[in-house]
C-alpha cells in the first residue's frame, strides 16, 4: 500500500471512528474497526468500545448494515476441549450506567454474515447501532484488515456455519 493511501486510512480511522453519540450523547462509540479474514471471506466482524454516559443501564439490541445480508450480535463459547463456538446472543449486550463495553476478538463482537462486497482495507462501513434506550446511532466503522487482536484473536473466516473452527 502507498504511503499516502496508508497515511488516508490512517486519518480516517482516527478522525471517524473517534467518536460517536447516540440519545443526546448517552452513548459513545470508540476505537471502531472491521475487519473480514480473507477478500473472498463470507463473514465479518466489527470491534468497539461503547460507552453509556448516562444513570441508566441501557442495551445494545440489534444491529443494522448493508454490509451483510445478516448482522447479528455474537460472542464465543467454550465448548470444551478447547473448541470455542460463536454464538448469537439473544437480547443484546447490557451496557452498564456510566460504563464502557469492549466488543473485541474473542469476546462479544458484531458479526457480518453473507457479506454484500468484500471487507476492503480503508473503506468505510455504514452501521446502525440500535439501543433498548438510547435510541438508533449510526456510525461508520472502518476496514481494518491489518489492525492486531489485543486480546483472544479468532480467525472468523475459520468458522463452520454454527461457530465452531472447521478443524475441529
Amino acid at each position: 500500500m502507498s504511503f499516502s493511501k496508508t497515511l488516508g486510512v490512517t486519518l480516517s480511522a482516527v478522525l471517524l471512528s473517534s467518536a460517536a453519540f447516540a440519545g443526546d450523547m448517552a452513548m459513545m462509540v470508540q476505537d471502531s474497526y472491521a475487519r473480514a479474514a480473507s477478500p473472498t471471506a463470507k463473514a465479518g466482524a466489527a470491534f468497539m468500545q461503547i460507552t453509556n454516559h448516562t444513570e441508566t443501564d441501557d442495551r445494545l439490541i440489534e444491529v443494522r448494515s448493508d454490509a451483510a445480508k445478516r448482522v447479528e450480535l455474537h460472542t464465543h463459547k467454550d465448548m470444551g476441549d478447547g473448541v470455542m463456538k460463536m454464538m448469537q446472543v439473544e437480547g443484546g449486550f447490557e451496557v452498564d450506567a456510566g460504563e464502557t463495553l469492549a466488543l473485541k476478538r474473542g469476546g462479544y463482537h458484531v458479526m457480518f454474515m453473507g457479506l454484500t462486497g468484500p471487507f476492503e482495507q480503508g473503506e468505510m462501513l455504514d452501521v446502525t447501532l440500535v439501543f433498548e434506550n438510547a435510541g438508533e446511532l449510526e456510525v461508520q466503522i472502518p476496514v481494518d484488515n491489518e489492525r492486531k487482536a489485543d486480546h483472544g484473536a479468532m480467525n472468523h473466516g475459520d468458522m463452520d456455519k454454527d461457530g465452531a473452527h472447521k478443524d475441529q
